[in-house]
């Protein structure tokens, strides 16, 4: 059996394990509620570091968790082994093909400024300082997403070091059940080292957002509903309710006030995208308005989403539709007046995010016209405070859930029957059979898991 000292003559990045100096460094990430106490922590800086660092906790059955910006953290690695990634940023832009090789830790913003020369553009979502491979692997729900679908039905080509320390290059033709599998199964199969992804030639959109007073909430929001209705499925837009701390950075309008934001990001001209909001500028008297066209590779500004590291918790529901009364819920519940302080984003799905991929994935509930997101930071208020506010949001949307969850918006409580709720009932049985094919030992089980199935199904699964 390896020792770790021939662990870290193998690997080329560092190997740290606790009371390192480097140690609190390489297992920190953007959300600092939960961090990391990995018995041992791997910095890659290319596939063979993973390799040599998976078959070391395979040898020792040691569970295994990936880190690269750290966002979607919410199950410590306690114990195990963390692969950080955050060290493999290469793109390779194809422009014949329309595609961009990404590297396991590459930010949207990395990816975004390699793309953008060539009028390309790729399907990132809201924050650019997030990492592109795990919002693409959980499916990928980005700013031009009711235009273009999820980002993960725009995966040509999957690199990846399954359980057993092999690197297998997955596409729809060598592996079809794995490459439906890790496209909105994460990291339940084995650590991606790189992926294809497909471009849009795209290098300039309309965007922006409103930003109105609390007392103005009730009545943007039920434009808003109303309003979605109408658009086409070159606008994709969402609306947020979010109390802006009073500290320097937050613009004067904003700063210290509960606020009402409508986010915009339109594939059209400004003249068209004009018309379209007209009726959301209507709805109240905006403190600010930055609706403009702008570059794509300026996309980040629409959201304008925090880039400095901070503990928060939340998670979100699945809409079928919403109403006058699922609105009011809303505002009444997770507006100016909640118990805690929380963050709402309510997005606009639909358009091509509700149409089945030429190659099918994992990812499912598409069906649904609306997410409700809700989170809290997790300064002042405690969180079981936190966790019981969240609470009575989602039960007061039930009569509009579809039952479902988004994987990458489960932010801190990441339990089993949350991450069944990501899928479609079919779907996640097929991931669990996969699972005991691929991963029968579980040794990817922190971040999102999905138990492997039964041995008797794997069995059949195999002679199948």
């Amino acid at each position: 059996m390896k020792t770790l000292a021939a662990l870290k003559d193998q690997v080329r990045g560092p190997v740290l394990v606790p009371g390192d100096d480097a140690y609190d460094d390489e297992r920190n990430g953007f959300q600092t509620a939960w961090r990391h106490r990995p018995a041992v922590a791997v910095g890659a800086t290319g596939a063979a570091d993973v390799q040599a660092a998976v078959a070391y906790a395979a040898a020792r059955a040691l569970p295994v968790a990936v880190q690269a910006t750290g966002h979607g953290l919410s199950v410590p690695a306690d114990g195990g082994l963390l692969i950080g990634t955050r060290r493999m940023t290469g793109v390779r832009v194809d422009t014949g093909t329309r595609t961009a090789w990404i590297e396991a830790g590459t930010r949207w913003d990395q990816v975004v400024r390699a793309t953008a020369p060539y009028g390309l553009a790729p399907l990132n979502g809201s924050a650019p300082h997030t990492g592109a491979v795990g919002y693409t692997l959980g499916g990928g729900l980005g700013l031009l997403a009711r235009a273009y679908g999820y980002a993960a039905d725009h995966v040509h080509a999957i690199d990846v070091v399954t359980p057993d320390g092999r690197p297998r290059h997955v596409t729809a033709e060598s592996e079809p059940d794995l490459f439906w599998a890790l496209r909105g199964g994460r990291d339940n199969f084995g650590v991606v080292t790189g992926m294809r992804v497909g471009l849009v030639p795209v290098d300039r959109l309309y965007g922006g957002g409103l930003f109105f007073s609390a007392d103005q909430a009730a009545d943007v929001l039920e434009v808003f509903r109303s309003w979605t209705a109408t658009v086409p499925e070159t606008m994709t837009a969402s609306v947020g309710m979010i109390p802006f701390p009073d500290v320097p950075g937050v613009p004067e309008p904003m700063r210290g006030r509960h606020i009402t934001h409508v986010r915009i990001a339109h594939l059209g001209d400004a003249a068209e995208g004009e018309r379209l909001v007209a009726p959301l500028r209507s709805a109240g008297t905006p403190l600010r308005d930055t609706l403009a066209e702008l570059p794509y590779a300026e996309g980040g500004s629409i959201y304008n989403d925090p880039a400095q590291p901070h503990g928060y918790t939340g998670s979100n529901v699945l809409l079928r539709d919403l109403d006058d009364r699922a609105v009011r819920t809303v505002h009444e519940l997770a507006g100016a007046d909640a118990p805690v302080p929380c963050v709402v984003d309510l997005r606009h799905l639909g358009g091509a995010l509700a149409r089945t991929p030429a190659v099918p994935n994992a990812v499912g509930h598409r069906e649904a016209r609306f997410i409700l997101r809700v989170l809290s930071p997790l300064t002042g208020a405690g969180l079981d405070a936190v966790r019981a506010a969240h609470r009575r949001v989602y039960e007061a949307m039930e009569p509009w859930s579809t039952g479902g969850r988004s994987l990458n918006f489960i932010y801190g409580d990441r339990s089993a029957d949350q991450v069944r709720d990501a899928y479609e009932p079919a779907d996640h049985r097929r991931l669990a059979e996969l699972k005991a094919v691929h991963d029968p030992a579980n040794l990817f089980r922190l971040n999102h898991n999905i138990p492997p199935a039964g041995a008797r199904d794997a069995a059949m699964l195999r002679r199948g």
